[in-house]
């Protein structure tokens, strides 16, 4: 499947976007942006270093679930993500998994490919569960 030309047409404020397949046919100058960074998953084909002229980055975040930075340390429950360098990631949280309602708790770049994640306010929920997402 593919992508029409002017697709984004008028999107002057678009810095990113996030392809969550293969990379798509499209018209030649499908983005009018310079500044545009084409993010992509694991397990995806058709990528290289650009698309359509632009820059693209492999989206790889890993919340890490072992180790000595996942679980409660100095009462904030914690964990540490990885994945490629300055890759922009959302962390998210719920209470409910049958029914959830996503929070967003931070917005970071992974920078140097790892950030931190530690939550004070954890213990103000009976449960509470947590994800990354693309902002």
């Amino acid at each position: 499947m593919g992508i029409g030309n002017d697709a984004f047409l008028g999107c002057f404020g678009l810095t990113s976007v996030c392809f969550t397949g293969s990379a798509p046919q499209t018209d030649p100058d499908l983005f009018n942006e310079d500044s545009v960074t084409i993010y992509y998953l694991p397990g995806t084909s058709g990528w290289s270093n650009n698309f359509d002229n632009l820059p693209t980055v492999l989206w790889n975040p890993v919340i890490q679930t072992s180790g000595a930075y996942f679980g409660v340390r100095s009462n904030q429950f914690g964990f540490n993500i990885t994945g490629t360098s300055n890759i922009p990631i959302v962390v998210e949280a719920c209470t409910n998994l049958a029914s959830p309602v996503w929070t967003p708790l931070t917005n970071v770049n992974l920078t140097n490919g790892s950030f931190h994640f530690s939550d004070p306010q954890w213990t103000n929920y009976p449960a509470r569960f947590y994800g990354i997402g693309f902002p």
